[in-house]
């Protein structure tokens, strides 16, 4: 049986990874993960009753059960950086 946060796509069986606010910083994610060989799938939030979609609505980002402990990895050394350039800004 899967765990809730599994998702059968395609042939591969995917796991939940993260979940981020706003396509912005998913599409980011998504580009380090896949410039590092690990396939990606964000599913947003669908918002049908509204015309417009919001900026910060939640992303869930899977990956290849076979590749979460490295996107696990490389997802803590991302969040790290982005800390780290905020507390940069700070001082600005």
């Amino acid at each position: 049986m899967m765990k809730q946060d599994d998702r059968q796509l395609g042939e591969m069986l995917y796991t939940k990874l993260t979940e981020v606010m706003g396509r912005a910083l998913a599409d980011v994610l998504e580009s380090y993960l896949k410039s590092e060989e690990i396939d990606v799938v964000l599913i947003e939030e669908a918002v049908h009753h509204l015309t417009h979609t919001f900026t910060f609505a939640p992303v869930d980002i899977y990956v290849p059960k076979a590749s979460i402990q490295r996107a696990r990895e490389l997802l803590k050394k991302f969040n790290e950086n982005v800390e780290e350039e905020g507390e940069d800004n700070e001082g600005e």
